[in-house]
């Protein structure tokens, strides 16, 4: 465990994310005071990667709950193994009183584990769970975390209730596609990721894609910056996220590219936007002008 906010950057500068001061913090209390730690920001700004991150870093098996519309409690718990059951029910028949089959059947073994089991049984010292787009399940499935996030456990109406073994590291994720009951933001810390700046995103692609070189890496990461500020980034339904920057880093590579230029950001719009209004918006005029606010410097060229 990091002992220290400056460690804890360290340690996750070495598995190649880098955070700055303020989302350092909020996880390094999340780990001292073993909270779940909600992260809500825009899709691309690096929320799951830090979990991945995290886990690499500490280090910790990480579990991950994808969510989903309609995602159910069986399948973000347990669920119990039926076709092993039937099978136990029938070689019982005749055998046992149903009292004693009952009591069987509903036994460990035939307990099938899902992410939120799986993390409060990983032994020390425990697991990562990420709870990815939370925002994207139902209010019912929030109420039935609520137990979770507040004291590590659950219920299970034939065995008990299952504490965790070691406390996981829970993150949740959320890209505002509705807004989260009061009651989960109440059992977390909070953080807002924001778009990183741009030396923070140049040292991303820089360790992304070392075979890009400074060069590269620097007019990606102005070029970037300058389609999420103002006023180009009014022409686009969703800015470029670092996963975007990262992957047109390796295309430009890929095309041998050396120095952007108009032309060559127009051919690959399509890395850097995944709407069709906004690869259009791009035009080789906008990108002319981006490049011209935003030249290399000196000796980069």
């Amino acid at each position: 465990m990091p002992d220290s906010i400056d460690s804890l950057q360290q340690a996750l500068e070495a598995t190649g994310y880098f955070a700055d001061r303020r989302l350092a913090t909020a996880v390094f209390l999340a780990l001292r005071l073993q909270r779940p730690l909600l992260l809500e920001g825009e899709p691309g700004v690096g929320k799951t990667e830090l979990a991945k991150a995290l886990a690499a870093a500490l280090p910790r098996a990480l579990i991950r709950l994808q969510c989903y519309d309609g995602l159910e409690q069986r399948e973000a718990l347990y669920e119990w193994n039926y076709a092993a059951q039937l099978l136990h029910m029938r070689a019982a028949e005749g055998r046992e009183s149903a009292e004693q089959v009952e009591r069987e059947v509903y036994q460990d073994r035939y307990l099938v584990r899902r992410p939120l089991l799986q993390a409060l049984q990983t032994p020390e010292p425990g697991a990562v769970l990420l709870i990815d787009e939370v925002d994207r399940a139902d209010e019912p499935f929030e109420a039935f975390l609520l137990e979770y996030l507040g004291e590590y456990q659950v219920s299970i109406p034939e065995i008990g209730t299952i504490r965790a073994q070691a406390a996981p590291v829970t993150i949740l994720t959320s890209n505002r596609t509705r807004e989260l009951n009061d009651a989960v933001k109440r059992r977390c810390l909070y953080h807002w990721l924001d778009y990183p700046d741009r030396e923070r995103e140049l040292a991303i692609v820089r360790t992304r894609v070392p075979q890009a070189g400074d060069a590269l890496s620097a007019q990606v990461a102005r070029f970037v910056a300058g389609l999420r500020s103002q006023p180009f980034a009014n022409a686009f339904q969703r800015a470029p996220g670092i996963a975007e920057s990262v992957e047109w880093a390796k295309a430009l590579v890929a095309l041998d590219t050396l120095v952007l230029d108009p032309e060559v950001v127009a051919d690959t719009a399509g890395i850097l936007f995944k709407q069709r209004e906004d690869v259009a918006a791009l035009t080789r005029d906008m990108a002319s002008e981006l490049l011209t606010a935003s030249p290399l410097p000196p000796g980069e060229g």
